[in-house]
């Protein structure tokens, strides 16, 4: 591996970069030295973790990581949401909006030169509503909803992403160090493929436990509230009126409880192709980032080299996972829900590739994937920077 004759990875860096090479053998150490039986230091401190410090971990990460991702997401879905039909304009009803509903309600900007008259109003026309991009989905919540509405549903998303990496990350480092244990000894060809098959493992642990959360954010982010003055629902409210048209006392809970799982058979989808492209990807570029750090190396160069490994893993996984996450996003925002839990991902796809054809599989791509690789990168890289500190604060 790069970096090797440099004296090899850092003593505290995360049992990831140091155990194993890239072709699937152990971890070479410095100069002419053959390797030692049992494991290596970084091995150890990293196994000597627990799970709930290893949760804390993921969770500081995935806390800052969804604070500042949250606008790409709220572009993506929204980008989305219009594609599926979903109304960003509400058409004119003058039997019920006065003079001052039609400015507020109708009316794009102020400062738009497009509307036309319509008794003492000026309205815009409804492609002043449509989105047309990334930026002007930006440009265009801003000035009609407000600077705050870009974090729309950033209550739900840390709801969702504190516990959902929170189960993941730590799962996921359990899991592969417990295959990369056994696979050294029995079949050291497989070592390099237990990045494949933990994270794919820990995402579905993750997503089946976390769904009704994911479904309140992309509905919570996905329609956009025309009543001005009124406080859109939150997650709980949004969860509840998904299931208020279950709540017949004369049927059965569970069943009724179900549709707070509506698209998660999509999500999976997406998610554990994601996540066995994303580890796949990272685990190898960082290895060779770190490889070049080798002892050298202090806080900020691992913290650069992990958070370069997961920009562009998250953004590769993001764009070939696309289509899957434009399906996933189309069956949480049915309405109705017999036709939700009718659906599955394939015809999904399907009815998405005949009526829009490929272009359709692949909106919002753009903010996806710009989400993705920052995202990605921020919570691995602080991952690992917390792990350290928690570390240090038991050897201390």
């Amino acid at each position: 591996m790069a970096g090797g004759s440099r004296g090899g990875f850092p003593a505290w860096m995360t049992a990831a970069a140091a155990r194993i090479d890239l072709s699937g053998g152990a971890a070479a150490t410095s100069g002419s030295q053959p390797p030692q039986p049992g494991p290596s230091p970084a091995v150890v401190a990293d196994q000597e973790l627990g799970m709930a410090e290893r949760a804390l971990s993921a969770a500081s990460a995935a806390f800052i990581s969804a604070i500042i991702v949250n606008p790409l997401d709220v572009a993506k879905t929204r980008l989305q949401a219009q594609a599926a039909g979903v109304p960003y304009y509400q058409a004119p009803q003058m039997a019920a909006l006065g003079p001052d509903a039609i400015l507020s309600e109708l009316r794009c900007s102020p400062s738009c030169t497009r509307g036309i008259i319509l008794g003492s109003e000026p309205i815009c026309p409804p492609d002043c509503f449509q989105y047309k991009g990334t930026v002007d989905v930006f440009l265009k919540v801003v000035r009609q909803e407000g600077f705050g509405r870009l974090w729309r549903g950033t209550n739900a998303g840390l709801a969702l992403a504190i516990p959902t990496v929170g189960i993941y990350l730590p799962c996921y480092d359990i899991f592969r160090n417990k295959i990369e244990d056994f696979t050294r000894s029995n079949a050291p060809g497989l070592t390099p493929y237990a990045p494949l098959v933990a994270g794919s493992v820990a995402r579905s642990l993750a997503c089946i436990a976390c769904s009704p959360i994911e479904l309140a954010r992309t509905r919570m982010q996905a329609y956009k509230e025309f009543q001005p003055g009124v406080k859109p629902p939150g997650m709980w409210k949004t969860l509840l009126g998904v299931l208020s048209p279950h709540a017949s006392p004369g049927q059965n809970a569970v069943q009724n409880y179900r549709v707070l799982w509506t698209g998660v058979g999509a999500q999976l989808a997406r998610d554990v192709p994601f996540s066995a492209i994303c580890w796949s990807t990272l685990e190898p570029i960082r290895r060779k980032l770190l490889g070049l750090v080798a002892e050298d190396g202090d806080a900020a160069s691992v913290l650069g080299a992990n958070f370069a490994a997961g920009f562009v893993a998250g953004s590769l996984a993001a764009g070939v996972t696309c289509p899957l996450d434009v399906a996933k996003t189309r069956r949480q925002i049915e309405k109705d829900a017999q036709k939700a839990m009718r659906m599955t991902t394939r015809q999904t796809l399907v009815d998405i590739l005949r009526s829009e054809g490929p272009k359709g599989l692949f909106t919002g791509v753009g903010p996806r994937v710009a989400r993705a690789g920052p995202s990605v990168g921020i919570v691995i890289s602080f991952y690992e920077v917390i792990k350290y500190a928690l570390h240090q604060r038991n050897m201390s």
